[in-house]
């Protein structure tokens, strides 16, 4: 029937999405109308009343078309969003990883230069004079990061077993007052030493490097599950969808992405050879 045909046009006329599914959707449809056609002419109605009635119940032209209009509209703004959310996730995980890494180097540095300046101070004495005491006490109160400096004799140090417990000649240490994230894995505490050929300088040091790694973690997983479930809409509207793509999804990623676009390709070509 050329009205019922004419009409299903209509409705999906200058409607953006894909093909193959429009196509699957005005069969849908037509086929609601030729059977509701049928139906009407079983119980008398002319084909033309038949045709009529059942275009009137099914919706008006105008309004088919921007309901259709807007389904696809939102179907599209939904499945953009969760694809840029995705990689939104892992572009500022990554990015605050980078930040995280790149100050805990510059940390280091610090360390580094904190315990070249007390092993030069400390010289060949083989006592720790009271202003090298009094600087480190100023060093650990005034920094940051460094919670404790330990000041061991190096051959004490590196000729003991390890069964052996050396105490250091020197120590200081800031009292850690209690603070949840110590049991968190955001903050962790490192170790740094450097020696000369009479002294041993430890320093102690705040670090936030497992802080980076949770939140690259957290947006690695948010924006994996996000594109899985990207994927797995793309798939559901190219009619397309089983167990199977959502599991290649889940598992590969991207590159199981790939591999459902390629052999998406692969069948394309076949069809139209």
């Amino acid at each position: 029937m050329k009205q019922i045909e004419a009409f299903v046009d209509s409705v999906y006329r200058n409607v953006g999405g894909n093909k193959e599914e429009i196509q699957e959707l005005k069969a849908e449809m037509k086929g609601h109308l030729l059977e509701a056609v049928h139906e009407l002419k079983a119980e008398g109605k002319t084909e033309q009343e038949a045709i009529e009635i059942a275009i009137e119940r099914f919706g008006g032209e105008k309004e088919l078309r921007s309901v259709v209009g807007q389904l696809f509209k939102a179907q599209k703004i939904f499945s953009k969003w969760v694809l840029y959310t995705a990689i939104a996730f892992l572009l500022i995980s990554t990015i605050i990883f980078s930040i995280v890494i790149s100050i805990e180097k510059s940390n280091l540095n610090q360390s580094n230069q904190v315990a070249s300046q007390i092993l030069n101070s400390l010289g060949d004495n083989e006592r720790i004079p009271k202003q090298i005491e009094t600087d480190i006490q100023e060093i650990v109160q005034s920094s940051e990061r460094i919670t404790g400096i330990s000041i061991y004799d190096d051959e004490k140090l590196f000729s003991s077993t390890s069964d052996e417990h050396v105490e250091p000649i020197y120590s200081i240490r800031e009292e850690l007052s209690f603070n949840i994230w110590n049991n968190t894995g955001f903050l962790t505490y490192n170790g740094y030493g450097e020696s000369n050929e009479i002294w041993h300088v430890s320093i102690e040091s705040k670090s936030y490097e497992g802080t980076g790694v949770i939140l690259l973690l957290v947006g690695i997983v948010v924006y994996w599950t996000l594109f899985t479930i990207w994927a797995t809409i793309n798939a559901y509207q190219h009619r397309r969808l089983n167990v199977g793509w959502i599991i290649v999804f889940a598992l590969l990623n991207i590159l199981g992405y790939f591999v459902y676009r390629l052999v998406g390709n692969r069948r394309l070509s076949k069809t139209n050879s």
